[in-house]
């Protein structure tokens, strides 16, 4: 696609943290582009802090839940939309627009409403995993865009650092004292989580190896699992549940750890993009779909059961083997390979 084709560029980021992070490669090549003249990046408002202070900022459109998104888009009037989101919505509300050109991926019964379109493969009718970054660099592929690596990019002000500091250090964290940081939660579903007498047990087994403490935290809603964690900790693990949490925040939190412990969520991808070792516990998804930025990371999940992956919210047959059984000690031991992986680069 030339660029006289093209002289503004409407990208749809993603609508779940983990994507969005993985995403930022994508979007900084498009605004990088010499092929546009204006590039605007849509997303959700509540996921704005996580591209806060970085080069995206200034060409965000914020799009606020259950807003005429496609009104805004009209009044845009982009050449053409590069759909990152895979939902039928987003390439709907394009479509509605009527914007000339929409790239994305055929996924989610949406091929008839893209003119230009990415194909995952398939085998026997059923989809082939592959790593969502790939997919996301494929269907910028559609727009000319030339993404020359897949490492994630979010910013961090010293400001931000300061203020988690010392909010770390009035309740209890030693100003500058070492932490494993750890989040529990999961926004796709129950699923996805790992028991939190586990997540304590392998907390506790990192501190007293370690000399670290436990600092846990999690989106709203999770206070509950969050506090749970901590109750079962025999370390005095902390949790963030009484104080202030947001996803600008969570950078700092994340950039300062020596190691976070995280199940199949949005912070993983916080970690690859600050080189923080990091372990990630998984159940019901497939391991290719995250299988990108692992430098410092390691997925731990359950081999060998018939019924996983499932990609469900809640497990079906109500056992949930696939995180129940997967024991504390290997994340643990995961955790010293990323550790030593990370400590044999240097700073």
């Amino acid at each position: 696609m030339k660029s006289p084709q093209v002289r503004h560029l409407y990208v749809r980021a993603p609508n779940w943290v983990g994507d969005l992070v993985m995403a930022t490669p994508i979007l900084e090549a498009a605004i990088a582009s010499p092929d546009f003249e204006r590039v605007t990046i849509g997303v959700r408002a509540h996921l704005s802090p996580v591209l806060a202070n970085g080069p995206l900022e200034k060409h965000l459109l914020l799009l606020e839940r259950g807003a005429n998104e496609t009104a805004a888009l009209g009044l845009l009037a982009p050449d053409a939309a590069l759909l990152l989101s895979n939902s039928f919505g987003a390439a709907w509300r394009a479509f509605r627009a009527r914007i000339p050109v929409r790239m994305g991926s055929a996924l989610s019964a949406r091929r008839w409403l893209l003119t230009h379109a990415v194909v995952p493969p398939t085998n026997g009718g059923r989809r082939v995993p592959i790593p969502t970054a790939h997919l996301l660099r494929d269907v910028a592929g559609l727009a000319g865009i030339q993404v020359p690596d897949l490492h994630p990019r979010l910013t961090v002000t010293a400001q931000t650092r300061a203020a988690q500091a010392s909010l770390l250090e009035s309740v209890g964290l030693g100003l500058g004292e070492p932490y494993v940081l750890c989040c529990p939660g999961a926004a796709f579903g129950a699923a996805k989580l790992w028991p939190p007498e586990h997540f304590a047990r392998a907390l506790d087994q990192l501190t007293e190896a370690r000399g670290w403490r436990a600092v846990i935290t999690g989106g709203p809603g999770e206070e509950a699992l969050m506090d749970e964690v901590a109750r079962r900790s025999k370390r005095s693990a902390i949790s963030l549940s009484g104080v202030r949490r947001d996803l600008d925040s969570l950078k700092a939190l994340v950039h300062d750890a020596q190691l976070l412990l995280v199940g199949d969520s949005g912070p993983r991808w916080y970690a690859a993009a600050f080189d923080v070792p990091c372990v990630s516990v998984m159940g019901p998804n497939f391991p290719e779909l995250t299988a990108t930025s692992l430098e410092f990371a390691e997925v731990v999940r359950l081999e060998g059961l018939e019924c996983s992956p499932c990609l469900e919210r809640v497990c079906p047959l109500g056992h949930h083997r696939c995180m129940r059984e997967l024991s504390p000690e290997r994340v643990v031991a995961a955790a010293g390979r990323v550790l030593a992986r990370r400590a044999s680069v240097g700073p």
